[in-house]
């Protein structure tokens, strides 16, 4: 395992218990440097003065939720970093769930209830294999197709794109 140490992460979750019990895995891993926000709405106006290297993101809080966040934080014009990597931990892993997630900008998902192994290994995903960012008309944050298609040559995805 890498030396995860100097990283600074940024955990977002409005229950104290699962708060406790990510920060103790953080902290066996290593990384000392954690700070929490309790929603979306406080960990923006923390990442003014907290310039986190990864934001951990539960799915539910209010007034702001996981998917809210990361929509302003890949979007917002004063966004302080619409690059951070952004890992979300729910206990929803229904499929229109993953896609909302995919969909909003988020860089890796992982299902409550929650492992160490998972944990870390989308922290390893996120700093080891990152992937590129995209923007298009309607999409800011990481490419959502793992798989490069080396016999893609096109701009488009499909040989329909770009027919009126």
């Amino acid at each position: 395992m890498a030396d995860y140490s100097s990283l600074k992460i940024l955990l977002v979750e409005d229950n104290q218990h699962m708060r406790s019990i990510v920060g103790a895995i953080l902290k066996g891993s290593g990384i000392r440097n954690v700070r929490e926000a309790r929603d979306g709405a406080e960990a923006l106006d923390m990442l003014r003065q907290f310039p986190a290297d990864i934001a951990l993101v539960d799915f539910n809080m209010d007034p702001i939720d996981g998917v809210e966040f990361t929509k302003m934080l890949r979007n917002a014009t004063d966004s302080t970093n619409p690059y951070l990597p952004i890992i979300m931990i729910t206990g929803h892993s229904e499929r229109s769930r993953v896609i909302q997630a995919r969909d909003a900008g988020v860089n890796e998902f992982v299902v409550k209830p929650l492992t160490a192994r998972a944990l870390l290994g989308r922290l390893d995903s996120v700093i080891m294999r990152p992937r590129p960012f995209i923007r298009c008309r309607n999409y800011f944050g990481p490419d959502r197709r793992r798989i490069v298609d080396q016999s893609y040559a096109g701009p488009f995805r499909r040989s329909t794109d770009g027919m009126i």
